[in-house]
C-alpha cells in the first residue's frame, strides 16, 4: 500500500437508511475490486472515546484490493455507516493488488509500514448492536455494502465480523 499523503475526514447529517438482518452479512457484488473484508465494530471493553487515553482506534474496518492484477486509488471513495456517518479519502491513495489498509478510529498518524489510516476523530462510528457499512465509489456507486447484528453475525463475542477471506 502506498499511503502518500494526510486524509481528512468529513461528518455528515443526512441519513441512509438500510434494512438491518439477524441473517449473516452478504453483500450483493458490486463491480468494484475494492471490498469491506471485515470490521472490529465492538473492541472488548468499556467504550471511551475520550482523543486521550480512549479507545476508538480500536475499533477499525478493513477494505482490502481483492483484484489480482490492478492497482486501486482510495481518492473519492467514501465509507460510510447507516446513519450518515462517513469517511472520504481526499487524496490520492494506492492499494495494490491484494494489499488492505485499517480504517481506524480516534486521532493518529497514518502509516504505510503499517497499513493503516486514522480518521482523525474520537467518535465511535460503528454501533454495538448493529450496523451497515457503505464503501462508495468516487461516482457514489456503492462498491460493497454488509449489514451486521451483534446477535447475528458475531458468533463469538469478540466484536469482529469477517465478510471476505
Amino acid at each position: 500500500m502506498r499511503l502518500r499523503y494526510t486524509l481528512a475526514t468529513t461528518a455528515a447529517a443526512t441519513g441512509m437508511l438500510a434494512a438491518v438482518t439477524t441473517a449473516p452479512a452478504q453483500a450483493a457484488e458490486y463491480t468494484s475490486d475494492l471490498k469491506i473484508k471485515g470490521v472490529q465494530y465492538n473492541f472488548p471493553g468499556r467504550n471511551d472515546n475520550r482523543c486521550n487515553g480512549g479507545n476508538t482506534k480500536n475499533e477499525y474496518v478493513t477494505i482490502k484490493n481483492y483484484s489480482r492484477k490492478t492497482t486501486v486509488n482510495l481518492k473519492g471513495y467514501v465509507v460510510k455507516d447507516a446513519t450518515g456517518n462517513k469517511y472520504t479519502f481526499t487524496a490520492n491513495h494506492k492499494l495494490e493488488p491484494g494489499d488492505y489498509v485499517k480504517l481506524r478510529g480516534g486521532r493518529g498518524t497514518d502509516s504505510d509500514r503499517g497499513n493503516v489510516v486514522y480518521r482523525q476523530n474520537c467518535n465511535f462510528i460503528w454501533n454495538n448492536d448493529k450496523d451497515t457499512i457503505n464503501l462508495l465509489k468516487p461516482s457514489g456507486a456503492r462498491a460493497d455494502v454488509h449489514s451486521y447484528t451483534k446477535r447475528g453475525n458475531d458468533r463469538d463475542g469478540d466484536g469482529y465480523i469477517s465478510f471476505h477471506g
